[in-house]
């Protein structure tokens, strides 16, 4: 899915029950993380749930990067699938202009998520980050 599937989907679920369903039904449509990927370098830190996040690079004329991960948290599955939505398949520089930010505060998921799960959101979008920067851009 898109993230403007996402957020137009979103958009016309009012109940805050239904708009949980929402995200945990997008985290069981994940690609699933193979076992290998389960390691320490994966493990993104300052979640409260264990969340893996696996950065791969494609290259055709232009760097994009894709993202896989996965939690123990159904909720937390359905957050990374969001952020693997708003963000895979962009170049670093679309990365970083990315405002993750503003669009959790556009879905509201600030005022509706604990803030173990706001604070761990904003660690996955900084792991995204850190990992698009990490790779040297070539010359």
């Amino acid at each position: 899915m898109t993230i403007d599937e996402i957020i137009s989907d979103f958009s016309v679920l009012d109940d805050w029950e239904d708009r949980y369903r929402y995200i945990i039904e997008l985290g069981r449509k994940l690609e699933p993380l193979p076992e290998t990927e389960r390691t320490p370098a994966n493990k993104v830190q300052g979640c409260a749930s264990q969340v893996w996040l696996s950065t791969h690079i494609k290259q055709n004329g232009v760097r994009r990067y894709h993202f896989i991960g996965d939690s123990d948290a159904l909720i937390v599955r359905g957050l990374i699938a969001l952020l693997i939505a708003l963000y895979s398949g962009k170049t670093t520089q679309e990365i970083d202009s990315t405002d993750a930010e503003s669009l959790f505060a556009r879905l509201e998921l600030g005022s509706h998520l604990t803030a173990q799960r706001s604070n761990g959101l904003r660690s996955m979008v900084a792991r995204i980050k850190a990992d698009a920067r990490a790779v040297p851009t070539p010359a």
